[in-house]
């Protein structure tokens, strides 16, 4: 058997996605997987030692680590409609979001590439737990959060109102679809091993998709108690097309956001190739 260490989060687009692996639903070979199941932020800090075989990395952290790690075709979030949302208790004008403290969930994550991006005015950040972040601006300790995950989804039922959709702003100024976090494989792994491990993943989001009672019971334990309609949600919208097969588009918009952040110095100098069994 060869093991491989296996890193991806509790939410449940990533707990859809590898059930029918991690659970044996599939014939998952000569493989035996050691799974390591964090926040993202926490797997892109890991990411950057090298120490997982396979890995959920936030594009925002992706270049920080391209040496070591190359982006798999299948298991990634993108899509349109897709993005993280800055709210806040009320209404703030745009002096003052520039001026006052806004919450981020973590220093490397996409979405505060995006938001470094798009509104670069906005420099006073903290970051914090993504899941810490609603609480942080209900309790005014923040001006205004950066919501991600199921936080886009249950913001309005907390009080908050919404500033921006910076998947919006991105999809409006761009045309493309906004790339938020992939699969990636280490360099070290042998190239016919990543290929495998890449149509597994593709085959473990078509089992998933032919047979969603099965993977219902190990998405709630890992939901943090969200509700069914919110999971639902949830998996509805980060997994889509993208996350079986990247496509032209895909590779576009990945390659679009990382050379955006590269041209406004947030991020390092890409290792090429970055995608699995490419040239591109």
């Amino acid at each position: 058997m060869k093991k491989l260490t296996l890193g991806f989060s509790p939410c449940p687009n990533d707990t859809f996605i590898f059930d029918a692996i991690v659970n044996n639903r599939i014939d998952t070979g000569e493989y035996e997987f050691e799974v390591v199941m964090e926040d993202v932020e926490q797997l892109n800090l890991m990411a950057q030692e090298g120490k997982l075989d396979i890995s959920k990395i936030s594009f925002g952290a992706y270049a920080h680590v391209s040496k070591d790690y190359v982006i798999l075709n299948s298991g990634s979030a993108l899509g349109k409609g897709v993005g993280p949302i800055l709210v806040s208790k009320q209404p703030v004008p745009a002096k003052m979001l520039q001026e006052g403290l806004v919450a981020i969930p973590g220093i490397h994550t996409t979405a505060n590439l995006l938001l470094s991006v798009l509104f670069p005015g906005i420099q006073n950040k903290k970051a914090m737990h993504f899941a810490a972040i609603s609480r942080a601006v209900m309790e005014e300790e923040v001006i205004a959060g950066l919501l991600i995950h199921e936080g886009r989804f249950t913001y309005e039922s907390q009080g908050l109102i919404k500033l921006i959709d910076l998947g919006e702003t991105w999809e409006d100024q761009m045309q493309l679809p906004l790339p938020l976090g992939c699969i990636a494989a280490n360099r070290r792994m042998p190239e016919n091993e990543r290929n495998e491990i890449d149509a597994m993943i593709r085959q473990s989001i078509g089992y998933a998709w032919k047979n969603p009672s099965e993977s219902s019971y190990y998405i709630k334990e890992h939901s943090q108690e969200m509700e069914d309609e919110v999971i639902a949600s949830h998996i509805g919208l980060y997994v889509n097309e993208f996350s079986v097969d990247l496509g032209a588009q895909g590779r576009e918009a990945i390659h679009f956001l990382l050379k955006k952040g590269i041209e406004y110095q947030l991020i390092p100098e890409l290792t090429e190739p970055i995608f699995n069994n490419s040239s591109i």
